[in-house]
């Protein structure tokens, strides 16, 4: 059973500016709860028990986001406003650890991976969430992530999730090279590789991978001699394709839906989705939508 998670969240949020030059990234809210929060959450649904988040020193408000806040809960219990109280206690359930190590300097997705190996070890697998990218399960009986966690357990192979994008866009992602046909939604199929932002004529597929992974503990010993490569950095993905060339590698095909709440208008798309759904505000919220649209 996997119960281990690497979140790396010790990115400067660039492409958030100037929202995220003095909160992080993750802490940026989705109606009402930051966005990692939500991954968190996925994690946790997916039989996931610690959480290890590789962060940086200007990076705390995350980490205080999932402490204990004695005070606050004593004045909210005072106070009687117990649904509050308990909304706040359920932010991290009792039975789930968040473990946090720092990663002393920005040396790519690999190296905060690699961060992540005295927590975890080299002899267990792991998973691995990007932060950016939320995956909406609604309406699926399990969520994606346990769905990839079956596949693993199923092949004994690494995982990549991967999503259909229009053939038209797929010079803007990673791309997966299926071995034989592509595989059906909630499904897995082993790979001939990934090819970084292919042309449009060249792509082997229209199947990209959206961050989330599901790792061996021998990937660690493969970074820790992984050479820096793409902008001076120690990229994660030149360490899975060794994985792959040495025990094979699988794309697992999602079923929901992702929002990339790294940019701007995936973030409002993100607003959109969770909101008109929220238990508390999403009547309220529909009926702003009707507003506006009718304002046109």
């Amino acid at each position: 059973m996997i119960r281990k998670a690497v979140l790396p969240v010790a990115g400067f949020g660039t492409r958030c500016l100037p929202a995220s030059k003095a909160i992080p990234k993750e802490m940026i809210t989705i109606v009402d709860r930051p966005v990692i929060q939500y991954v968190v959450q996925e994690a946790v649904a997916a039989g996931i028990r610690d959480i290890v988040l590789v962060t940086h020193g200007t990076k705390s408000a995350i980490e205080n986001h999932f402490d204990k806040h004695f005070e606050l809960e004593a004045t909210l219990e005072a106070k009687g406003k117990t649904e509050l109280l308990e909304e706040l206690r359920a932010i991290v359930p009792s039975d789930v650890n968040i473990i946090s190590v720092r990663q002393p300097e920005p040396l790519g997705l690999g190296h905060a991976v690699l961060c992540a190996r005295p927590v975890v070890g080299d002899d267990e697998p792991f998973v691995v969430l990007l932060p950016d990218v939320l995956v909406d399960d609604e309406g699926l009986s399990r969520n994606d992530l346990a769905g990839m966690i079956a596949a693993y357990e199923d092949t004994g192979r690494s995982q990549l999730m991967v999503e259909e994008v229009p053939r038209e866009m797929v010079y803007k992602y990673g791309i997966v090279a299926p071995r034989g046909d592509a595989p059906a939604p909630g499904q897995s199929c082993e790979l001939n590789g990934v090819v970084e932002k292919p042309a449009v004529e060249d792509a082997p597929s229209t199947l990209s991978v959206i961050g989330r992974y599901i790792l061996p503990g021998r990937i660690f010993p493969m970074l820790a001699e992984t050479a820096p490569g793409a902008g001076n950095e120690i990229q994660l993905t030149d360490a899975i394709e060794q994985l792959r060339q040495e025990v094979g590698v699988d794309a697992y095909r999602m079923q929901g839906k992702t929002y990339d709440c790294g940019h701007q208008l995936g973030y409002l798309e993100a607003i959109l989705a969770y909101g008109r759904r929220h238990p508390r505000y999403g009547a309220g919220f529909i009926e702003l939508l009707q507003r506006y649209a009718a304002e046109e």
